[in-house]
């Protein structure tokens, strides 16, 4: 609906329903910016309830601003107030989902396989009890996140107030009002144009322009189609600048070092924050090691993803930030990229698990990666010697997968085959979870092949120097 002379002033901060892009019916949202294009407003929203990655600049076309629910004192938009270490918007997404465990009395499901657990309820360790996808409460002491930091970890002052982290690392447009808001309105990366989900700190005089072109080999941004064409001639990388690991088709894996490599770590961080929205950008990539997937052909080797690790995690993190680029997602490309992580932790002879919190599409990614992985592996169980049935426990799935214990609980719970049946824990699988799994297990074409990883882990402790 259109305004008119004794409309409301719409200012930041206001509330008011907006058309969905689609025309799906209309949707409550929160204005965050305001700009002036050719003599007509246009105006940032935030759909509540709706990931940031769907926020946009409309018209007053789109917008019933006879509903504008103007901004109370209490929730106007935060002024700024110089440089934070994170963004403070609302959650624009469910970051776990917490599953509650049977009741000690219940009884097993029928179905077709039944497995005993040697994990018997324990006096003070309720198994049941974790979550492993809550945000974890312990700090990180200060140690910047390959150059994208989790938000929720915030340096104090001594009087308990925020200050910028300063542990080697230069933090970029922290404040909340910029970080809320899309800067960049599209990316060409080689074939592909892509539109990005969320706010990253490339230069300013990047961000006024329709799109800004990045070189698919070194990642290196420039401004026109021009200034990219004259760098491609004198690129001279076809590939990641790292040590190529796995091979296996046309899919290679391409380790690169934080420190080696700062400058395409850098910019490799800079792309990958377009479309992560719970992390915060540092440049100090040194402590970490990034492995890029990429597929292969006559002209190079092109980025389909990527996930980092620290190279020494007191937490036991096999992964700080994953990321399978838009164009690529939905094609399997995501479970191979984690599944490749548990290869390195099963070579480094460890448990690992990813850093938390999760985003809404990373918790759903390793939740069907964890959940296939388990279900392949019950499926294929054979009844032990003087047993009707296999049996298994929690810590020989953890060790056979290398995915931590908690999230192997996480993960049972969560497909609800855990029953607590005379003093023990019962799995129970039943014909439909079965037929589920194998459709699942036939779709997924590509998986990693340990024979084509080449790869020996490092003792990092015993460097002097990363």
């Amino acid at each position: 609906m259109k305004g008119t002379d004794s409309q409301p002033e719409i200012v930041e901060g206001c509330r008011l329903p907006v058309l969905l892009r689609n025309g799906d019916g209309w949707h409550m949202a929160e204005i965050l910016g305001k700009k002036d294009l050719k003599g007509k407003n246009l105006y940032y929203i935030h759909y509540e309830d709706f990931n940031k990655r769907l926020d946009e600049w409309v018209t007053e076309e789109r917008m019933d601003i006879a509903k504008l629910v103007q901004p109370s004192k209490e929730a106007k938009t935060p002024k700024k107030e110089g440089v934070k270490s994170g963004t403070e918007s609302r959650p624009s997404s469910p970051e776990r989902e917490v599953v509650s465990t049977p009741n000690g009395s219940a009884a097993p499901t029928t179905g077709n396989k039944k497995f005993s657990s040697s994990s018997r309820k324990r006096k003070g360790a309720d198994d049941s009890e974790i979550d492993p996808l809550a945000t974890p409460t312990g700090s990180r002491n200060n140690t910047p996140t390959l150059g994208l930091q989790q938000q929720n970890n915030v340096a104090l002052n001594e009087d308990g107030s925020k200050k910028p982290r300063q542990t080697g690392s230069m933090v970029a447009h922290h404040d909340d009002i910029v970080t809320r808001m899309k800067n960049v309105e599209m990316i060409e990366l080689g074939k592909y144009r892509i539109r990005p989900w969320y706010f990253s700190p490339y230069p300013q005089e990047l961000t006024s322009l329709s799109i800004v072109y990045i070189c698919e080999f070194c990642l290196k941004y420039v401004k026109s189609k021009k200034c990219l064409e004259r760098h491609i001639q004198k690129c001279l990388l076809r590939y990641p600048p790292g040590n190529e690991i796995y091979r296996k088709g046309n899919i290679s894996f391409f380790e690169i070092d934080g420190r080696k490599n700062k400058a395409y770590a850098q910019n490799l961080c800079l792309l990958a924050k377009l479309f992560l929205d719970h992390k915060t950008l540092y440049y100090d990539t040194d402590p970490f090691l990034f492995y890029v997937m990429c597929e292969q052909d006559c002209k190079g080797y092109h980025i389909v993803g990527y996930f980092s690790k620290e190279k020494e995690s007191t937490e036991d993190y096999n992964v700080a930030c994953i990321l399978t680029l838009p164009p690529f997602q939905k094609k399997g490309f995501g479970k191979l990229l984690i599944e490749f992580s548990y290869e390195l932790s099963k070579c480094e002879g460890k448990t690992g698990s990813p850093e938390k919190p999760l985003s809404d599409l990373g918790l759903l990614s390793y939740r069907s990666y964890w959940s296939q992985t388990i279900l392949e592996i019950l499926i294929t169980m054979t009844p032990s010697e003087g047993n009707d049935r296999p049996v298994i426990t929690i810590n020989d799935i953890s060790e056979m997968t290398s995915i931590k214990k908690e999230d192997v609980i996480s993960t049972l719970q969560h497909l609800n085959l855990i029953n607590y049946y005379k003093g023990q824990y019962i799995i129970t699988l039943s014909h439909e979870q079965i037929d589920t799994q194998n459709k699942a297990m036939e779709k997924r074409k590509v998986r990693i092949d340990p024979k084509c990883l080449h790869w020996q882990p490092k003792d990092w402790s015993k460097r002097g120097k990363w």
